[in-house]
């Protein structure tokens, strides 16, 4: 109800002043101890990628991209928290403005450029927070780094975020980071996983424990794209994918105001083809790779939607925005309604 007075508040402003007041207004709420007492954490054990959560639903890379308000976030109820995308460097992304609400189609457009502190501001504030469950860092590259040089980014930000991170996710689906996306495809994907996990496995061996690595892909993925992507995440043995990122197609909003602006498309119009891309890694995958789903959930029916087609966990971030922070718990809910159902 709180949030539902609050909406058309945060609804009139500028949509990335709104983003900043709202994390401002929860840490202030999580200062004065008032957030668990009103939503607490519903109990849902999963266990995925030899990690053990609280519940299945985590709050998606983006919203907190410098960790700077983990110990709020988690008083959502949150199972797990994924902060960034973050770079080497610090850098202040792309020209404002950059986000854009279509609210007919409870969508958002970005393209905000992965703005961010850089990597070591991030570990500092992941080494000072209090909140005790699974932690995922998301890294890529800085923009002025030539996509060829990539994986030199990644590696440096692999190597700073592995002793702290729960696990780690590189990004290569932003559409907001010129050709990032090019990571995605062929010999490109394969020489960027090669030299990650080659790192990887070094860093594993230094610090004597593993840490799961993650790839998050793109929802604009031909079925051939969704075979390569596939046989590479087996063959380079990557535990986990986080299907899918925003969408550069247009389809559902094309006729609404703001609806043709650039960058990628997230929220309810998204669901369906995000979900379509999950079954599709599901089919291929066999429960070989753990699977995150996320996109256009704005309710527990959709978190059941990508449980149904194969995710073994799934993220949140623009339904939030819409629905407000009881979503957590409405999926959290519904996911251990479906699985108690199954047992029946």
């Amino acid at each position: 109800m709180s949030y539902a007075l609050l909406r058309p508040f945060l609804f009139n402003m500028d949509p990335e002043h709104a983003h900043e007041m709202t994390l401002s207004l929860l840490d202030k709420a999580h200062k004065a101890r008032v957030l668990g007492l009103v939503y607490g954490q519903s109990m849902q054990p999963t266990d995925c990628m030899g990690l053990q959560f609280a519940n299945p639903v985590g709050l998606a890379a983006g919203l907190d991209k410098n960790g700077d308000y983990i110990d709020a976030l988690a008083e959502l109820g949150f199972g797990f928290i994924e902060v960034g995308t973050v770079t080497p460097r610090p850098q202040i992304g792309n020209e404002k403005p950059r986000l854009f609400r279509i609210k007919q189609a409870d969508a958002i457009i970005n393209r905000m450029g992965f703005n961010n502190q850089g990597i070591d501001y991030l570990i500092d504030n992941v080494k000072r927070c209090k909140y005790k469950g699974n932690i995922g860092i998301n890294i890529g590259k800085n923009a002025d780094t030539p996509v060829e040089q990539a994986a030199d980014d990644y590696v440096y930000c692999l190597e700073r975020a592995y002793p702290h991170a729960s696990y780690i996710t590189v990004n290569i689906s932003s559409p907001n980071t010129k050709n990032l996306r090019d990571l995605q495809s062929g010999e490109a994907l394969t020489q960027l996983l090669d030299t990650i996990k080659n790192r990887h496995s070094q860093l594993a061996t230094e610090y004597g424990f593993y840490v799961p690595l993650v790839l998050k892909v793109a929802p604009d993925l031909e079925p051939l794209q969704v075979d390569y992507i596939s046989q590479q995440l087996l063959d380079f043995e990557i535990d986990g994918l986080i299907a899918t990122n925003t969408t550069l197609s247009r389809v559902g909003v094309e006729d609404l105001h703001d609806g043709n602006q650039t960058g990628g498309l997230s929220g309810r119009p998204v669901s369906h083809i995000s979900t379509q891309i999950l079954q599709q890694f599901s089919d291929q995958l066999d429960g070989k790779v753990a699977l995150i789903g996320v996109g256009g959930i704005d309710s527990g029916v959709k978190a059941v939607k990508k449980i149904e087609a194969g995710a073994d966990m799934v993220q949140l971030y623009t339904g939030l925005i819409y629905r407000g922070p009881g979503l957590v718990q409405s999926c959290i809910q519904a996911i251990g309604g479906y699985y108690d159902a199954m047992e029946l």
